[in-house]
């Protein structure tokens, strides 16, 4: 766990599979035992007849709404070429539609502790979460709970923005620590919303 106080929010890296969806799932649930406002969306794999098929995006209200299928073409509806992540098609119109209204304050007066699982290349497609993103970042109303991508090949320009920002506090989710860390995530998100 690397450290930059004071810090006001939270990333989660790993490799895929360590637990980092489930860890955001757990400090959410936890805070909103606690009455903390709640916000934001995390990411699920699609399974069909025991294999992935895509991912979905499912709010933390429990909306859902398509990211990612497994493609067959290069190619999707009137031969627009299709934004893909290896052999998944992105859908950034549903993944907008979903995602989007979950990360916005109803009130310019309220504070709320805000999940984006996560902050990838599949997401990145959205210029729209890539605006909003940043935007939430520098917002002194949220304290955020986010995943990244650990750095593979070149490096994701948007990633290593926020990875490098002063004001987070960056946790190394491993299959030994995944369950210990816990409470120090949620400890961060209490400190940083409790502030003035």
């Amino acid at each position: 766990m690397a450290t930059g106080f004071p810090s006001r929010h939270v990333l989660l890296t790993g490799p895929p599979g360590v637990g980092k969806t489930t860890l955001v799932r757990k400090a959410c649930q936890l805070l909103k035992d606690e009455s903390y406002p709640i916000k934001g969306f995390y990411t699920e794999e699609v399974r069909k007849d025991g294999h992935r098929i895509g991912f979905d995006v499912v709010t933390l209200d429990n909306q859902r709404g398509k990211l990612a299928r497994l493609s067959e073409s290069t190619y999707g509806l009137a031969g627009r070429r299709e934004c893909r992540v290896g052999q998944y098609s992105v859908d950034v119109p549903s993944f907008e539609c979903t995602a989007l209204p979950s990360l916005q304050l109803q009130k310019e007066t309220d504070k709320v502790v805000c999940a984006v699982d996560e902050i990838g290349k599949m997401e990145l497609f959205s210029s729209e979460f890539v605006h909003i993103v940043r935007h939430l970042f520098d917002n002194p109303k949220y304290a955020i709970i986010a995943t990244l991508p650990i750095q593979r090949g070149r490096p994701i320009t948007m990633v290593e923005e926020i990875r490098n920002r002063k004001d987070v506090t960056l946790f190394n989710v491993s299959k030994p620590n995944r369950d210990s860390i816990l409470e120090d995530i949620v400890n961060v998100l209490r400190t940083a919303f409790d502030q003035p």
